[in-house]
């Protein structure tokens, strides 16, 4: 037999660091900053809009189609968004309609100025200056769901801050004037100067001045997520391009990359991204916008950066969270089927040198509209203009990897083959109830074969204002039971960091991988648990094992819940059969659990709150819950299979 490989959180941790600590901030003083950085009036990140010989480097046909589509919008009346639409989030927790006009506002004013940029001929000028007047004047840029609970659902205009879409709208802005600003000047000076006014109001002074809590590490413990980066990724394209101060460019910068390494040092040293490969995209993505943006500014003074082995693994936590290609993982508050940034995805890859990740991002490229101008992360359309042959003439392929083990995250990922989506895939997890966008499932696996999911992790559904209030476990897929978890004498897990799961051991062996842990301190003290060691084993070309061996303080109720999003029957006693059908193909799944223990059943869950129409989205109305019920003695073993046949 080869030598069994086992790796445990504990050992792996011992390990060390793999990067260096404030690996932003600490490199260059505000003196050599000061050096470094381009000159505000001699910065030209990309061709100006008199460069006309830059712009003929551009894709023609991506700017005949961004043309079209700004003239669809020549008579496009903007409109302001009611006081109303602001109060739905406190009165139905309703955030969308509020989302929908803002939204629609920004992704307009982009493809115009595009259009502009492309035409250069004025036509489009006019409904600039008014996108950008309309703009200036809401009184909040960014989403009401993000308000304090104190503004009790409309912004208070005299304590400004900043959160995700406010800085979105500060980089549009800021674009406007760069490209189009000697354009604005001939409509109004006034235009600019406003700009300038309402950016400097709303966004540079309130983060120079004012700590907010996604910049660093909270109170309780959590280090920051996808915000951190994500602001500051604007924060940094806004000032660049609007500051004219270079002393206050500078020190924003500076202050700006203390803030980057308060997500950066904490971060785990694996790569691995708790929220999920959906919001990858808003975080180590960010990460590296920034890194992007820094050099475009510095003559590439940052490029040192993707040597770092931790930014490294943290870029290819995106292929290796794979499961098919329709499919990624979606634990907590992910999503099972994310969209993919394929041209951001592959200059990562191209700058960290690794050309599986280069593959994986071209691979995507065929679900990208690089006309589609979204009024997120604007940075990234740019680049695209310019590098289409590229893109083009890439190789493209998944990667697929056939295991992958994230020590800190404690998720593992086992496939029978490496580099196909034949046979069976797993994933599972161990980590703590406390997570960025939690869901209280420590324990949890998923099943999926062929590329095709057999048991599922639901994932999120439509956020309101429930999703991040003290009411957040009383939407059903946040709670443990609507997980691939048991509930123990009438006690699904507790949300906190303290319920976690302990002694997570991962083995690999050739024929087996395997994820085991005691999920016993998930659970609160009153269910009765001393011990609850799940081992969650792909047998590689054969099946898929669940052992649970428990030791309880006496003789209890225990219902072990499996999710599925297919019609389940049980067969017999002792084996149940999900019949899944995919566009024409039909394949049935058995699965094996003990009769004389547990008596089945099967339950459609009901979709009909505002909350599941996320889940409606993401897998129709077809969500089941297989129900293991039983009473069990003190002590034993529960053992399950997932088989083909």
């Amino acid at each position: 037999m080869k030598k069994m490989i086992v790796f445990t959180y504990m050992l792996l941790l011992l390990g060390g660091q793999l990067s260096a600590q404030n690996l932003l901030s600490g490199r260059y003083t505000p003196a050599q900053l000061a050096e470094k950085l381009i000159p505000h009036d001699k910065w030209e990140p990309f061709p100006h809009i008199e460069n006309r010989a830059g712009w003929e480097k551009a894709d023609p046909a991506i700017g005949a189609a961004i043309i079209k589509k700004a003239e669809a919008y020549l008579n496009y009346e903007w409109p302001g968004i009611p006081a109303v639409k602001s109060l739905l989030i406190i009165r139905n927790g309703n955030r969308t309609e509020y989302q929908d006009i803002s939204s629609k506002k920004r992704e307009v004013l982009g493809t115009l100025l595009l259009a502009e940029v492309y035409e250069h001929k004025g036509r489009f000028t006019d409904q600039v200056v008014n996108g950008v007047w309309s703009i200036c004047e809401e009184s909040f840029w960014g989403a009401p769901a993000h308000l304090p609970r104190s503004f009790d659902g409309l912004m208070d205009v005299s304590a400004p801050f900043v959160e995700l879409f406010s800085a979105e709208t500060a980089t549009l802005l800021a674009w406007v004037d760069y490209f189009l600003g000697a354009e604005l000047d001939k409509v109004s000076p006034q235009v600019r100067k406003r700009i300038y006014y309402e950016t400097n109001k709303r966004i540079f002074e309130p983060l120079m001045t004012k700590h907010h809590g996604w910049m660093s590490t909270s109170s309780s413990g959590r280090r920051p997520n996808n915000w951190n980066p994500w602001i500051c990724s604007n924060w940094l394209n806004a000032v660049l391009l609007l500051e004219k101060d270079d002393s206050k460019r500078v020190a924003a910068v500076s202050k700006l990359l203390g803030v980057l390494d308060e997500f950066l040092n904490p971060y785990p040293a694996d790569g691995g991204c708790d929220e999920g490969p959906g919001y990858w995209g808003a975080a180590a993505a960010s990460l590296y916008d920034n890194v992007s943006l820094l050099n475009l500014a510095t003559n590439n003074a940052f490029a040192y950066v993707y040597a770092d082995k931790k930014v490294g693994e943290m870029g290819r936590f995106i292929y290796r969270a794979q499961i098919s290609e329709r499919y990624f993982l979606d634990f907590a508050d992910a999503d099972p089927q994310p969209g993919m940034a394929a041209s951001m995805i592959y200059r990562f890859g191209k700058d960290i040198q690794d050309t599986a990740m280069m593959r994986f991002g071209a691979y995507y490229l065929k679900n990208e509209n690089p006309a589609s101008i979204r009024g997120y992360h604007y940075f990234r359309h740019l680049f695209v203009l310019f590098m289409q042959d590229e893109l083009q003439h890439a190789d493209k392929g998944l990667v697929l990897p056939g295991d992958v083990w994230w020590p800190d995250l404690q998720v593992m990922i086992a496939r029978d083959r490496n580099g196909s989506t034949d046979g069976f895939f797993v994933a599972a997890q161990g980590g703590h109830n406390d997570e960025s966008h939690n869901h209280n499932d420590v324990g949890n696996y998923v099943v999926y074969h062929d590329g095709l999911p057999v048991l599922i992790d639901v994932g999120r559904g439509t956020y309101t204002a429930k999703t991040f209030s003290s009411k957040r476990y009383d939407i059903w897929y946040n709670r443990s039971d609507y997980h691939n978890v048991p509930t123990v004498n009438g006690y699904p897990q507790s949300a906190g960091s303290q319920f976690k799961a302990e002694k997570v051991v991962y083995n690999k062996t050739a024929s087996a991988s395997t994820l085991a842990m005691d999920i016993r301190e998930a659970y609160p003290e009153k269910a009765g648990i001393k011990k609850w060691q799940r081992s969650i084993r792909l047998n590689k070309g054969k099946n898929v094992q669940i052992e649970d061996d428990l030791q309880l303080e006496g003789d209890g109720q225990v219902t072990e819940h499996l999710m599925t999003c297919y019609p389940t029957e049980v067969l017999r006693p002792g084996v149940l059969v999900i019949h899944r059908k995919e566009g024409g193909a039909s394949k049935d799944f058995y699965l094996h659990y003990p009769a004389k223990d547990l008596v089945a059943s099967i339950e459609k869950v009901p979709l009909q709150t505002e909350e599941d129409g996320g889940v409606r989205q993401k897998w129709g109305d077809n969500i089941y819950r297989i129900n293991l019920e039983g009473k069990i003695k003190s002590q034993g073993k529960l053992k399950f299979f997932v088989a083909s046949m």
